[in-house]
């Protein structure tokens, strides 16, 4: 079972035992990510998906591990390690875990929690039209991040996410 993800550099040659995970489609890119994954018994293993990296979250309440590259989401069982589904050319620039163990994603404009899999989505809203957002920090079971207001992109908004009562508002 996967305890631990995290991005990696392109390893040296032997230095995990590897697993490519890959999808055939004619618009992959030339890019690739490497992930090392610790299982329950201390063995690491790297991972190696299509796209460039952009980040990596683990969640025990829906066991399930995603990876989120240029090119996929890939959703994987954290028991086997084995894809379950992907998303094809993903517009994602966060992905993140609750403490209460749910997915949230953004893109630029909207946030969106992973209720059963990566194609059960719920729309998270926000009284401000947002853009350009990032994910910072928890703090408890608030998410910092920082976004533009739209059509006003000289104003940053530091704002919070809370996931007790799925709300999003400024700090």
């Amino acid at each position: 079972m996967i305890i631990d993800a995290q991005i990696i550099t392109r390893p040296d040659s032997g230095e995990y035992t590897e697993r490519i995970y890959d999808h055939e489609n004619v618009w992959n890119s030339g890019n690739w990510s490497f992930v090392k994954f610790t299982n329950d018994d201390y063995f690491e293993l790297c991972g190696q998906f299509r796209g460039a990296p952009v980040q990596v979250a683990i969640s025990g309440k829906h066991n399930t591990v995603l990876v989120l590259t240029s090119d996929y989401l890939f959703q994987l069982d954290k028991t086997t390690g084995d894809v379950t589904d992907l998303e094809n050319s993903p517009s994602y620039k966060n992905l993140t875990v609750t403490p209460g163990g749910d997915f949230i994603i953004a893109d630029n404009y909207t946030f969106e929690k992973i209720t059963a899999g990566i194609h059960h989505k719920e729309p998270i809203d926000s009284s401000i039209e947002m853009d350009n957002i990032r994910f910072k920090h928890w703090e408890g079971c608030k998410l910092v991040f920082t976004s533009e207001e739209f059509m006003s992109w000289d104003r940053i908004l530091e704002m919070v996410y809370d996931s007790e009562t799925n709300k999003i508002y400024r700090k």
